[in-house]
Order: C-alpha cells, then sequence, then structure tokens
C-alpha cells in the first residue's frame, strides 16, 4: 500500500486547516476547560458545590428558570405577533413591501447595548412613553421581554413571509374550490407547510434569549437578571469561579439541547421545492388595507420606536449642551471599535471563505459552522478566561475571540452561495482554457459577491457591537464603544445618561454603516437568489444579541 503523504490530502483539508485551529483553540478547547472545571469541582475545594448545585439554591434556580421563561414567553409573543405580519407582508402588495422587508434586517445589526438603551430611552423612568404617560418599567420584566421582542420578532417574520412563498397555490385553491373557508384551507394546507419554518426559527428565538447578556444585564435588574448576567457577575465581582463555572456548564448542556431540536428541524425543511407560489394581491378592501396598516403599525412600535427613541435623545442633548460627551476617552474609545472591528472583519472573512470552501465537500464540517452561535459570548469569554489567564490581557487573543464569534456568518452566507453557484458556467469557462484561479477570479467570485458581502455585513455589526467578550478579556485603555457606554450607564448624574445616549447613538450610525456600505447595494434580486433556502438562518443570526 502507498504511503499517504501530505500531497495526497484533499483540498478541503487543507482549506479546513484554519477555521479548525480557531474552533479548537478558542472555542472548542475553553469549553472543554469549562467542563472540566465544572465536573471536577476544581475551584470548589472550600466548599460544599456540586454540579447539581443550581437547581438545589433557589436562588440560582430562580436565576435559571426565569431565563427559561423569558426565553419562552417572547418565544410566544414573538409567534403570535409575527405569524399574522409576516402572512400580511407575504399575501399582500403594497407601496414599499420591499422597503418594508429590507428594513426588517436593520434590528440584526443594531447592537444589543444600543437596543438596551433605547428600550429605556422609551420605557424607563425618563423615558419617552413612559414620562408622557406617567408609568415606570424600571425593575419589572417588561423591559427584557420588549427588547427581546425588538431583536427576534423579525426573525419570526422573515421566516414566516419565506415559508409562505413555499406554499403550493394549486393545493390552496383545489381546497377553496371544494369549498373550505379561508382559515380551513390556511390550517389544512398553509399551516403543514410552514410549521417547521417557524419552529426552526423560534429554536433561535429561544437561544437568542436565553443565551442574551448585553439586554438582561441593562435591562433586567437585580431581579430579573438572566444567567448570563449572573455568571459575568461571579466572575467579575465576586471571584466565585467554581459557581460560576457550574452555571456556565449547564447553559452550554441546556442550549446544546435546544441546538439540537434546531437542527432536527432544520433537517426536515431541506432546500425548497418547486412549486407554484400563491400570487400577491393588491389590497381593495377595507379589512385589507387595516391588516396592512396593523401590521405596519406593529413592526413600527416594535421594531422602530427604539432607533427614533435613542435619536431624539441623542439630539435633546446635544441641542441642550451636553458637555464633555465626545473627551479624550470616548475618541479614544471610538478608535478602538474602528481598529479592532476592521482586523476582526479581515479575520472573520479569511476563516469564512475558507470554512464555506471546506465545508462543499463535509456536511459535518458545515454543520460546525454552527457551534460559535449556539455557544453564548460569555461561555466563551468565561472558558478563554480559564484556558488562557496568562493572556488574559492579551490584544491578539480579544481580537481573535471577536474573529471567531464573528466569522460564522460569512461561512453561512458564502455556503448558501456556493449551493446555488451554476455548476456550468465554471465548466464552461475550464473548457475555454481558463485556469482554476482565473476561472475563480473571473467567474465564481463575482457570482459570489453579493453572499460574500451579506455575510461580511453581519460580521462586521457583530465586532462592532461585541460587549460581553470585551467586558472579561479587555484592559481599560482598551475600552470600546459598548464598554464606555456601559460604563456612562452606571455612574450618577443625568450628564451620563445623555453621554450614553450619544455614545449610542454613534455605535449604532457605525453599524448602520457597516451594514448600507456591504449590503444595500446588492441588487434585490441577487440578494434573494442568494439567501435562498438558508434565509430561514442567515437572516437572524445575531447573535451578537
Amino acid at each position: 500500500m502507498a504511503a499517504v503523504t501530505p500531497l495526497n490530502l484533499p483540498r478541503s483539508f487543507w482549506l479546513a486547516l484554519l477555521p479548525a485551529a480557531a474552533l479548537l483553540l478558542l472555542l472548542l478547547a475553553p469549553l472543554a476547560r469549562l467542563g472540566f472545571a465544572g465536573f471536577s469541582g476544581e475551584f470548589n475545594a472550600l466548599s460544599d458545590l456540586s454540579v447539581w448545585q443550581p437547581w438545589q439554591d433557589d436562588y440560582l434556580r430562580w436565576r435559571v428558570l426565569w431565563s427559561v421563561a423569558q426565553a419562552a414567553i417572547t418565544c410566544v409573543l414573538a409567534f403570535v405577533l409575527g405569524l399574522p405580519l409576516a402572512w400580511v407582508l407575504a399575501r399582500y402588495e403594497f407601496a414599499g413591501r420591499a422597503l418594508v422587508l429590507r428594513l426588517l434586517m436593520l434590528p440584526f445589526v443594531v447592537p444589543t447595548l444600543v437596543a438596551a438603551l433605547g428600550v429605556l430611552a422609551l420605557w424607563g423612568p425618563r423615558g419617552l412613553i413612559s414620562g408622557a404617560l406617567g408609568i415606570n418599567l424600571q425593575d419589572t420584566p417588561w423591559l427584557l421581554l420588549y427588547g427581546n421582542l425588538f431583536f427576534n420578532l423579525c426573525l419570526v417574520v422573515r421566516a414566516g413571509v419565506d415559508a409562505l412563498g413555499q406554499v403550493n397555490a394549486r393545493q390552496v385553491a383545489a381546497a377553496r374550490s371544494l369549498g373550505a373557508t379561508p382559515w380551513r384551507a390556511f390550517w389544512r394546507i398553509e399551516w403543514p407547510a410552514i410549521a417547521p419554518w417557524l419552529m426552526s426559527s423560534l429554536c433561535l428565538v429561544f437561544l437568542y434569549c436565553f443565551a442574551g447578556f448585553g439586554l438582561a444585564l441593562v435591562l433586567g435588574g437585580q431581579r430579573f437578571a438572566t444567567v448570563e448576567v449572573e455568571i459575568y457577575s461571579l466572575v467579575a465581582y465576586e471571584l466565585q469561579l467554581g459557581q460560576a463555572s457550574v452555571l456556565a456548564l449547564w447553559m452550554l448542556l441546556l442550549t446544546g439541547a435546544v441546538a439540537l431540536g434546531y437542527a432536527a428541524l432544520e433537517k426536515r425543511l431541506g432546500a425548497p421545492a418547486r412549486t407554484a407560489p400563491m400570487a400577491r394581491v393588491h389590497p381593495h378592501a377595507a379589512r385589507q388595507w387595516l391588516a396592512v396598516a396593523g401590521a405596519l403599525a406593529v413592526l413600527v412600535v416594535v421594531c422602530a420606536l427604539p432607533i427614533f427613541a435613542i435619536f431624539i435623545k441623542a439630539a435633546y442633548a446635544l441641542w441642550a449642551g451636553a458637555s464633555g460627551i465626545f473627551d479624550a476617552e470616548a475618541l479614544a474609545a471610538l478608535w478602538n471599535t474602528l481598529r479592532f472591528s476592521a482586523v476582526a472583519l479581515v479575520a472573520a472573512t479569511l476563516l469564512g471563505v475558507l470554512h464555506a470552501f471546506a465545508a462543499q465537500a463535509s456536511v459535518v464540517w458545515r454543520a460546525l459552522a454552527f457551534l460559535p452561535f449556539v455557544v453564548s459570548p460569555v461561555t466563551v469569554a468565561f472558558g478563554l478566561l480559564l484556558l488562557y489567564p496568562s493572556w488574559t490581557a492579551s490584544l491578539p487573543l480579544l481580537l481573535a475571540a471577536y474573529a471567531v464569534l464573528a466569522y460564522p456568518f460569512v461561512a453561512k452566507a458564502l455556503s448558501a452561495g456556493l449551493d446555488g453557484l451554476p455548476a456550468h458556467l465554471t465548466q464552461a469557462a475550464r473548457t475555454l482554457g481558463a485556469s482554476p484561479w482565473r476561472c475563480f477570479w473571473r467567474v465564481t467570485l463575482p457570482l459570489l459577491a453579493p453572499a460574500l458581502r451579506r455575510g461580511m455585513a453581519f460580521a462586521a455589526a457583530t465586532a462592532l457591537g461585541e460587549f460581553a467578550v470585551t467586558l472579561f478579556l479587555s484592559r481599560p485603555e482598551w475600552a470600546t464603544l459598548t464598554t464606555l457606554i456601559y460604563q456612562r450607564l452606571g455612574r450618577p448624574g443625568q450628564a451620563n445618561l445623555d453621554a450614553a445616549m450619544v455614545l449610542a447613538c454613534v455605535l449604532m450610525a457605525l453599524a448602520l454603516l457597516a451594514f448600507l456600505l456591504i449590503e444595500w447595494p446588492v441588487r434585490e434580486r441577487a440578494a434573494v437568489g442568494n439567501d435562498g433556502h438558508r434565509s430561514r438562518v442567515g437572516s437572524g443570526m445575531t447573535m451578537s444579541h
């Protein structure tokens, strides 16, 4: 038998080498270290803490159960609101519909800390709405639930619109011709077709809410903080590494179970079949226009008002002559944000491109792109803290963590583009004498450009808004806009709150600018074509949330 040399290894092996090393060193190894600390009781020598402590302690059990409850409640609210909204957008054609569908992407690029400040600007103690109505929702669960809906309602709506686009119009017409009412036709024909899509999106909603950090840290307060916030508090303020490692281990197990359910639903979906989609109709009756107006009103209240509220609060603070906002500290944080995000985007793009091309030869490798989405940034940062204690204050480690959390967006978007790449075009180029490199540069890359730019848009937004990893691994001189906003929120006085609002407005403008520069010029036809069957995942993969 001939010896196997490195030169005989498949090309996919070499393509996967760098992403595999990044996942192993920055994700799998820290998780293994965290699991060892949790199961072995490494930090519990002086206490009776066990791996079952979160279920035996009333306080910790409340944290876990509330984390599950707020995620489940958000799923129910997102489903109840999202399904009617998706049906209206999928079945009615009206002026501005395409713009509404495109704007549904914006909450996915807004940093979580900015969204939290937007909720406070509306419903906080001095919020625009709560102040006008004389109510105060501070220290209630409604602030966190509203923030969760801001991010996740659009995910359910997008999944619902895509799913309803796969419903067979002939089957619905046949049911109606046989005397079925519109409701019965929906229940018997449309619902079985769209249910797996919606359940898949709701699994993502649950994961994002259950493992969320920024929203829960700012909006949850002392009573309604989630497990992720508790882990951060135990590490940063109480130095209870044993209790934190046990909690992080349970979080990893619970999110892994939900991720397995999500993967099972995704397997059921597969590629969309060729169907005769139902044609959209122009609303003409009063009730149809009322449905369209109601859908747009809900989207404005849930998804647009927090963004507008930040702009209003920031403009008022600047108009009132707030001083000291753009001081040396703020300018340094802005510079850190820009340079860290730029380096992370370059690294994430490189890792994502290599991962996507390697995944064409391996289903398992393709599934590994979801791994950074399943693990929360708090768990990743804590694992890195335990595994590389001497590198905790290392800038390369911080930037590498940024890149690992961001690159799956590029990998998933590019994988979807490769799946839809017409094979005959590259074959024709090769038969005409083009070299593999020239074929890639002149044929493959232009076709993949929309998908690549979309993935880079989400990766850039993730790097700009990264918060959890920065709190764990950053040094004071590496403060970014997210950490500076959080610091200003923790300082007393209206001036600090105004400064936080203005800085949040700057951060949001950066995220939206990155999104517009990279994604907006893509033609709608190209964007939809590259979205294809992955739009149920790629549109909302923000984990950054």
